[in-house]
């Protein structure tokens, strides 16, 4: 009598919640909660209400739909750390042996009656949730990158009643007309030609921000030097009346300094072949454009300082053979 309540509950809870599948049929449901974990269609059920679940709570743990009966131990301890995860208070769920708990119809039914009332929780919050406020400077960071699209290719602004559809076949219908103005050669090709599905991107993405850490880390460590040499500048007792001028001064230009990288995915995306050539830095026709006066300074405190240290190894080299006995054998070599 029991699980007959549960299982109208059930049933009518899901009409509510749109699930469309064969289980809302007659008798379809007693059928597939007797089996438990063994019924692919038992398995579907609950792998649906925990894609539903997903979508508006962030859960780590998921559960795939079995094919057969022999997948139903998998799919039990997906389903034990999916409870784990979420906390779920019922011990017939939680305890015991997970290879055994969903092949008792009332456990079955059990979970069913858990995982229908969290989605429906996590709906109700979902639309009692009150709205974000967009960032300020006029919406998300996905507006104002489409926004400076338009704005560069001289578009208008779309219509309110525009599909995403509609408005991203304009941009790409402007940019080849934009395109066909130019030059064949004034963008370039794409210095990434090869096709990547998703497994590649989650690489792609994992090296960018791997390489991102450690740029952040090299970026603190220049602006912490920038700033105890400002503060150094303020040690000498002229230079203390003179704080807040420099702090005027100073504060704007250091606050826009961030430590984190701005290079995304994108910029690979957007990335074209010149940015593969490697330039000499003093060939003759690169020193042609960026050789000054003052090179000539530089070029010849290096070379002092090389010729300098090109004496205190020869003085080394010169006591250690003298202090070893080995003097004569200098000599004798060096004639």
């Amino acid at each position: 009598m029991e699980c007959d309540l549960m299982e109208t509950d059930i049933l009518e809870s899901l009409e509510d919640l749109g699930y469309k599948g064969p289980l809302l049929e007659d008798g379809a449901l007693p059928q597939a909660v007797s089996a438990g974990a063994s019924s692919p269609e038992f398995t579907k059920l609950c792998a649906w209400l925990v894609s539903e679940l997903r979508v508006l709570c962030k859960l780590e743990e998921n559960v795939q739909a079995t094919n057969s009966p022999s997948e139903a131990e998998e799919f039990q301890l997906e389903v034990s750390g999916l409870l784990g995860e979420m906390n779920c208070p019922y011990l017939s769920l939680t305890s015991g042996d997970v290879t055994k708990r969903l092949l008792v119809q009332k456990n079955c039914l059990l979970l069913l009656t858990y995982l229908i009332s969290e989605l429906e929780a996590a709906r109700m919050l979902c639309v009692n949730a009150p709205p974000k406020k967009a960032q300020e400077g006029g919406g998300s960071e996905v507006f104002q990158e489409l926004k400076g699209i338009c704005i560069a290719l001289g578009m208008s602004k779309p219509p309110a009643n525009i599909t995403m559809f509609q408005f991203f076949s304009g941009i790409e219908k402007k940019l080849k007309e934009t395109l066909a103005k130019v030059p064949p050669n004034h963008v370039g090709k794409p210095l990434l030609k090869k096709p990547m599905g998703p497994a590649h991107w989650e690489k792609i993405e994992a090296i960018n921000q791997a390489i991102a850490n450690e740029y952040e880390v090299r970026r603190k460590l220049l602006i912490k030097r920038l700033d105890v040499t400002v503060q150094s500048f303020g040690w000498s007792d002229r230079a203390k009346s003179q704080t807040e001028k420099l702090a005027k001064v100073y504060q704007p230009k250091r606050s826009v300094l961030s430590p984190k990288s701005t290079v995304s995915v994108a910029h690979l995306l957007a990335a074209r072949q010149d940015l593969s050539k490697i330039l000499r830095t003093s060939s003759g026709s690169i020193r042609e454009k960026t050789a000054c006066a003052i090179n000539k300074v530089v070029y010849f405190c290096l070379l002092f300082q090389r010729l300098d240290g090109y004496m205190r190894m020869v003085l080394y080299q010169g006591s250690h053979i003298c202090s070893t006995g080995q003097y004569s054998y200098f000599c004798a070599n060096t004639r």
